[in-house]
């Protein structure tokens, strides 16, 4: 099921997108991109398990290469979103897998967690 085209995840940013798991219910991912390539994260940072945006849908990104959770500052690389920085610095954010074909994403998310 297309979630969002390539091109609405700007380039060195992050987008908020509601995805359902395999029972049906909606959770919220996060897609970062670099150039062509994805990932996709659960939006839930493993300190306290609160969302990484503060605002709905605004995650913060540097340098098309961290993103960092608003309430605790813990920062997590783009490509495998481990914890660089912060209160839980070698922790990992749940990765979900993503696929772009011809230009549109889809993730699947499990119903874990």
């Amino acid at each position: 099921m297309k979630l969002c085209s390539l091109d609405d995840v700007p380039d060195g940013g992050a987008r908020v997108i509601n995805a359902a798991d395999s029972s049906g219910a909606s959770k919220p991912v996060i897609v970062v991109r670099r150039g062509a390539n994805v990932w996709a994260y659960v939006n839930r940072c493993p300190h306290f398990s609160v969302p990484l945006d503060y605002e709905p849908g605004q995650v913060h990104c540097y340098r098309a290469q961290v993103l960092m959770c608003a309430h605790h500052s813990a920062i997590f690389r783009f490509e495998d979103g481990r914890c660089i920085e912060g209160p839980c610095a070698g922790a990992s954010l749940d990765a979900v897998a993503v696929v772009v074909d011809e230009g549109s994403l889809a993730v699947e998310v499990s119903n874990h967690g």
